[in-house]
């Protein structure tokens, strides 16, 4: 019902910056909200960063003041810039999308993730 592509990504030196970035689309009614989250190797998924249709943003307290997440309302896309970044951002990113597919149902969506290395 909504699809979830994914984008960026890659290798980055410690300190070093990418770009994520993620559109939503299909039987979309109304985006709740939308965000990242992360799995290292061996670890349990963990939310990074997540915005509300309304602006409202909450991150990880381990990427807070190092990453930043944008929305594009009306092109139902969120974007992650990820600066200063450590060895410990390794991981998969993964995209949700809460949203409504009719006036009373709604879901959580994930695009199929993205590769995250950082590495000297």
């Amino acid at each position: 019902q909504v699809q979830v592509v994914e984008s960026g990504g890659g290798l980055a030196q410690p300190g070093g910056s990418l770009t994520l970035s993620c559109a939503a689309s299909g039987s979309i009614v109304a985006i709740v909200a939308m965000g990242w989250y992360r799995q290292a190797l061996g670890k349990q998924r963990e939310l990074v960063a997540e915005i509300t249709s309304g602006g409202s943003t909450n991150y990880a307290d381990s990427v807070k003041g190092r990453f930043t997440i944008s929305r594009h309302n009306a092109e139902n896309t969120v974007y992650m810039q990820m600066n200063s970044l450590k060895l410990e951002d390794t991981a998969v990113y993964y995209c949700y999308v809460r949203s409504y597919v009719s006036l009373k149902s709604w879901g959580d969506y994930w695009g199929q993730g993205t590769q995250v290395t950082v590495s000297s």
